[in-house]
């Protein structure tokens, strides 16, 4: 590394020669006008809450970021970490109080309910959107509030959510290239459970994967809870129909391909059936393939992966897996603090990307690359979707020995992944909805045979009506 140690004005690391060429930038940009690449003048104290991220090496990252560009900005930055499971109950716990973290880091949708209690954070997206190529419409949808005309989060980042398969498996049956509708799951999916003793790994519980997973079905079925404009449609019309299609699917897939360990999975359970070799398929993120590259090396050769499975009329979908969505709670003592630290880390996720070991996609994929990153040059990449097109034709953290190119599948991820509130945005009414795990409890009723498949759907529009009903009373949706 060069001797001449510096940081830039977006927190990053910077050698002589960089840090000359930013200079002149920055001289650039004050003649042009206000943008990001102004003065810090921080000070004081900024807590922040992160999650404990699925790729360790991400947070030994973050937190060396954060020391750094507190050092550099005059700012005493402590950065706690929890898991997944508790993060919605410790924000909420905060919230309620009136007291605690300046800075916080929410990784599902649960973001919009805590809207009323939140700062409005249009500002720095319409800042970062100026100066960093425009922000990805998905990142948008869970950020933004089109009632309130408010940005309740600052949308950083996402995960893609593809399909994990086991190459020697679909050969064996027959498909070696993986599936690439969901009746394929039912087909060879069953037939490799059948014949070689291997179920799929979808749940049927109240945890992250399966909200995911089935509200890809059900999109991907050309079937949604609500409509544009926060109305519940899912037992109304083409959507009900295509509903109980979805739901009925469902139905055949656990009776064809899987076993009643489902019902009661959490969020690491589909990883760790796959790690196990217990799993033919799986849809998560690239994290239990990391995983699996650390512990289980032969699993790991054998995990390929997939777009967005195709429904009956060729719709293909999937959501983002995670959303990196940072609020700014109105109770925050260092509000300028915080803004500018999420700003420069917006700045920054080229080094993000490559510190998760791509987990993280970021939302301004058209940003220019900071340069000064702990990552290998990459030839003739100028922006953080040309970094984005080198590392998934050819994963830098693949194992000697693996097959190249396995995530090439994903390089488009960008066009058939979606949000959890689709067609709309995700309000405050669909982040309740999701936290209360109306559609997966829909799907599991119908498939144990708790309630027919039109009954089961019926009730989980009665839940999400009162749900909306009571957000809509509020002015919120």
């Amino acid at each position: 590394m060069d001797p001449f140690y510096k940081l830039d004005p977006f927190g990053r690391r910077i050698s002589r020669r960089s840090f000359m060429k930013l200079v002149g930038v920055a001289a650039a940009a004050a003649a042009a006008g206000p943008s990001i690449l102004r003065a810090q003048g921080q000070s004081g104290t900024l807590r922040i809450l992160q999650w404990s991220h699925f790729v360790p090496s991400y947070d030994t990252w973050f937190d060396a970021y954060a020391k750094e560009w507190g050092a550099a900005n005059g700012v005493n930055v402590i950065v706690d970490h929890v898991n997944l499971a508790d993060l919605p109950t410790t924000v909420a716990a905060e919230i309620s109080a009136g007291s605690g973290h300046d800075l916080i880091e929410i990784v599902g949708a649960e973001a919009g309910q805590f809207e009323p209690s939140l700062l409005d954070l249009t500002d720095i997206n319409q800042d970062a959107s100026n100066n960093l190529g425009g922000q990805l419409d998905l990142s948008k949808h869970y950020s933004y509030n089109p009632v309130t005309d408010k940005y309740f989060g600052f949308c950083i980042g996402w995960t893609i959510d593809p399909a994990n398969y086991r190459r020697s498996l679909w050969d064996k049956a027959g498909m070696a290239d993986g599936p690439t509708t969901w009746e394929d799951l039912v087909t060879i999916g069953g037939k490799i459970r059948d014949e070689q003793g291997v179920q799929l790994g979808i749940g049927l519980a109240q945890e992250l994967d399966s909200n995911m997973a089935h509200r890809a079905i059900l999109y991907s079925f050309d079937s949604m809870l609500q409509d544009v404009n926060s109305n519940i449609v899912i037992d109304q019309g083409d959507a009900f129909t295509n509903a109980v299609e979805a739901v009925n699917f469902m139905k055949r897939l656990y009776d064809a391909a899987m076993t009643p360990e489902v019902f009661a999975w959490n969020a690491a359970s589909n990883n760790q059936a796959l790690i196990a070799g217990r799993a033919s398929y799986i849809m998560n993120s690239i994290s239990a393939y990391r995983s699996a590259q650390a512990d289980v090396p032969d699993i790991a050769k054998d995990v390929y992966f997939g777009p967005a499975l195709h429904g009956p009329r060729g719709s293909a979908w999937s959501n983002a897996h995670v959303i990196y969505n940072y609020i700014v709670p109105q109770h925050a003592k260092n509000v300028d603090a915080a803004k500018q630290f999420v700003l420069d880390l917006a700045a920054n996720y080229d080094q993000a990307m490559y510190a998760s070991k791509l987990y993280n996609s970021p939302s301004f994929f058209n940003s220019p690359i900071t340069g000064n990153g702990d990552f290998p040059a990459v030839a003739g990449a100028t922006t953080f979707a040309d970094l984005h097109e080198a590392w998934f034709e050819d994963d830098p953290f693949r194992l000697e020995g693996e097959a190249v190119g396995k995530l090439k599948p994903l390089k488009n991820a960008v066009e058939w992944t979606t949000n959890v509130g689709r067609p709309g945005y995700t309000s405050p009414a669909v982040a309740e909805a999701f936290n209360t795990f109306v559609i997966p409890n829909m799907f599991a009723r119908a498939v144990r045979g708790d309630e027919s498949t039109e009954d089961s759907i019926r009730t989980a529009a009665a839940e999400a009506r009162k749900i909306f009903d009571a957000w809509r009373q509020r002015g919120l949706i």
